[in-house]
């Protein structure tokens, strides 16, 4: 397979052309909260919905792998694991066999700059889950061991070869990442981490980095479901109230990243079909182009009518699949194009009817028909994400999500209408 990394041009950047907004949805997108803090520093959001008897607790602590160093990479994710390993209330297995026995259920999730937990469950069953959260917020360190963190690390690693060294394609995104980022840079490595960092880490390591991020300070808790937001306020303080606060995080800017014109690469892997990667270093979230560069992704490659799509996959039938996406994070941003080649069809072939296709883009804007379509999805997500309180997306986690990237839990609204004033030329430019 190939990659290819490129400083951001004129296609993949547009800049936000002023008119009225397109209104996505007939109804404005609201989803009314509380928010309080405990005086230990814990921020607390609480979403009412009574239509149906079920609750979610989304807890996001402030850290991912983007706040670790080189030579101690996979500490995020590998906490992440450890967190469901027992904590001085609740032993080793007991987190989950009272959930379940509760008819709840709980998962985890880290990125490079959070790691999440949600419990979902009846809503008579908040109390337990908000007292599993709090105890291994509080109460994980006694509990911690050598042997707990060997068993994890085991486990992590299995992961990254079952997900990297072992799977089709599976280092290409890492080697993209090195190649786009600097090594100072904290998006230079993936969250799973290198096998060597993750041998190296040792338990006083991982207790150093609990000690650092795992506190009230540096975590907010959302709440959504059929629950009130004074029976809530009144758990949590019971559950969170006393433990410590804990030390205030501080983060240095990393210098701005310069890609100094094209920069390519050739991996073998053990693949039956070559693929291409392109990769350019955009914008971070929610800034001025993040939404256009979504759009322009659903463009080329967002469903088979799309550019891309059509082009390779239909017209010239070199490729079996093209895939486009904007990955704007906390504090910077990449935007991608793969394509995976037909037998018979080689890389080279691939690669100039991307650039033709991008080229086209540049000379002549997306009908409004295109970017209309792009709009119709986004509100689709919106939507379906708006059907559930709980889970990966949902209203809890969301209200998380806005609250840690913008600084308001209720941005849904805001959110939609930085797509609605997408237009074609900026598109284009």
């Amino acid at each position: 397979m190939m990659a290819r990394i490129a400083s951001a041009t004129a296609v993949a950047l547009g800049l936000l052309c002023a008119r009225p907004p397109v209104p996505l949805s007939a109804q404005a997108l609201r989803v009314p909260y509380q928010t309080f803090t405990l005086p230990n520093g814990l921020q607390v959001i609480v979403h009412e919905d009574h239509s149906v008897p079920v609750v979610a607790v989304n807890m996001w602590y402030h850290v991912g792998s983007s706040d670790e160093k080189p030579g101690r990479t996979g500490f995020a994710h590998l906490f992440e694991h450890i967190m469901f390993m027992g904590s001085q209330h609740v032993p080793t297995g007991e987190f989950d066999r009272l959930l379940e026995a509760a008819g709840a259920d709980n998962n985890g999730s880290t990125s490079e700059d959070r790691t999440n937990y949600y419990e979902d469950g009846p809503a008579n069953a908040l109390p337990l889950m908000l007292y599993l959260d709090a105890d291994r917020m509080g109460f994980l360190l006694p509990e911690m061991t050598a042997e707990k963190v060997d068993l994890q690390r085991g486990v992590v690693q299995n992961e990254r070869r079952q997900s990297y060294e072992n799977r089709p394609y599976g280092l290409a995104e890492e080697n993209i990442l090195e190649r786009l980022y600097p090594a100072n840079h904290p998006y230079h490595w993936p969250v799973i981490g290198s096998m060597a960092d993750l041998q190296a880490a040792s338990l006083e390591d991982v207790r150093q980095f609990f000690q650092k991020y795992y506190t009230p300070t540096n975590a907010t808790l959302a709440i959504a479901g059929d629950i009130t937001a004074r029976d809530a306020r009144q758990l949590v303080e019971r559950y969170f109230g006393d433990i410590p606060r804990g030390p205030a995080v501080t983060r240095t800017p990393p210098p701005p990243v310069q890609v100094a014109g094209v920069v390519g690469a050739v991996l073998e892997d053990r693949v039956q079909l070559p693929r291409v990667y392109d990769a350019w270093h955009t914008v971070k979230a929610f800034s001025a182009d993040d939404a256009t560069l979504d759009v322009l992704a659903n463009v080329l490659a967002g469903g088979r009518s799309s550019r891309l799509y059509r082009r390779l996959v239909y017209e010239l039938q070199i490729a079996t699949d093209v895939v486009a996406f904007q990955d704007g994070s906390r504090i910077d941003g990449k935007f991608e194009v793969y394509a995976t080649a037909r037998p018979g069809h080689d890389l080279g072939e691939l690669q100039r009817a991307i650039d033709a296709e991008l080229r086209k883009l540049a000379d002549q804007a997306p009908t409004p028909r295109e970017v209309e379509r792009a709009q119709n999805t986004v509100e689709a997500q919106f939507l379906s994400r708006m059907e559930r309180v709980g889970g990966f997306g949902g209203k809890a986690d969301q209200l998380n999500f806005y609250n840690y990237f913008v600084g308001t839990p209720d941005y849904f609204q805001k959110d939609l209408e930085r797509y609605a004033r997408v237009t074609p030329a900026a598109v284009q430019r």
